[in-house]
């Protein structure tokens, strides 16, 4: 390790201290240029829908003003163009089945692997800060930037939306009409709903990252594991199984933009997230507080 890495190390132990194990280690996260380039990915994709759905109205073939009840997708997108505030519903359903739970495992499975490969973990422990709050800190972290990737891809849709469509008072799934403040207020309560169905993904990819050294190991299998799950998911043959796959209720979201909402899907889905992460976060610990740390 070069002397560069071992002052960068201390400047992290010593930021234990001032600042915060947490805030030192988010503010590590965020310098990276992977987390920037995933951030900037996450935000093009708002862009990206808003120009299409756009592109698409203009040419007389879309935007129709149903509200059906077949998908958070479908029945989002065909209120994009009367209201834009619907892109940000639209973009969340778009990335949540992989962009932003790719974006999360990355993170999760360098969390720890990432810092073994590098030679850093060993100096890190070196802190009073003990290998169980380290090990907090780093999930603390990925539990931060699953919040922040999710308001990424809201505000950079309702910033597209409110260039390119109308905004307004909108009307929800059920055929309802609500202000466009509750409208606003509901899409911030989706975008927290949305980031907290993470948190699974984020307890996996941190139990994976104290398997391996190798951090590019250790992001590979938690994407690789996110897809297998998601496909599983889709098998109608392997129904019996799917309401324990923690993406299995993720677009129940879509339940909070109904008249009046429906709540059984969104507790469902947030009692699976607890549970993947009372389930992988044990684990991690047992293995982490267990491991010889040689590097």
């Amino acid at each position: 390790m070069s002397r560069a890495d071992i002052a960068g190390v201390g400047v992290r132990v010593r930021r234990s201290w001032s600042l915060g194990l947490f805030a030192g280690e988010f503010t590590v996260t965020l310098r990276r240029w992977r987390t920037l380039a995933l951030l900037a990915v996450l935000a093009a994709v708002p862009v990206l829908v808003g120009i299409a759905v756009k592109v698409e109205s203009d040419g007389g073939s879309g935007g129709g003003s149903g509200g059906g009840d077949g998908g958070a997708g479908p029945a989002f997108m065909a209120q994009v163009t009367n209201n834009g505030l619907f892109l940000v519903f639209t973009a969340l359903a778009a990335t949540l089945p992989f962009f932003l739970p790719m974006a999360v495992g990355v993170v999760a499975g360098d969390a720890i692997a990432g810092e073994a490969s590098a030679g850093t973990l060993r100096y890190l422990l070196v802190a009073p800060a003990g290998r169980t709050r380290l090990l907090l800190a780093k999930y603390v972290t990925t539990v931060a930037f699953c919040l922040l990737a999710t308001l990424v891809v809201a505000v950079s849709a309702l910033a597209v939306g409110a260039l390119l469509f109308p905004l307004g008072d909108l009307t929800t799934i059920s055929g309802t009409r609500i202000t466009f403040g509750e409208g606003l207020a509901r899409a911030l309560l989706i975008a927290l709903v949305v980031a907290a169905s993470l948190l699974g993904v984020a307890a996996l990819g941190l139990f994976v990252s104290t398997l391996t050294t190798s951090g590019i190991a250790a992001m590979a299998t938690t994407v690789g594991l996110l897809t297998t799950v998601q496909i599983v998911d889709q098998i109608p043959q392997l129904h019996a199984i799917q309401p324990y796959l923690f993406p299995h209720y993720w677009l129940s979201f879509a339940d909070l933009m109904r008249e009046p909402v429906y709540w059984d899907d969104l507790q469902k889905n947030l009692g699976l997230q607890a549970l993947y992460v009372a389930v992988f976060g044990s684990a991690a610990w047992a293995r982490f507080t267990a491991k010889d740390i040689t590097t």
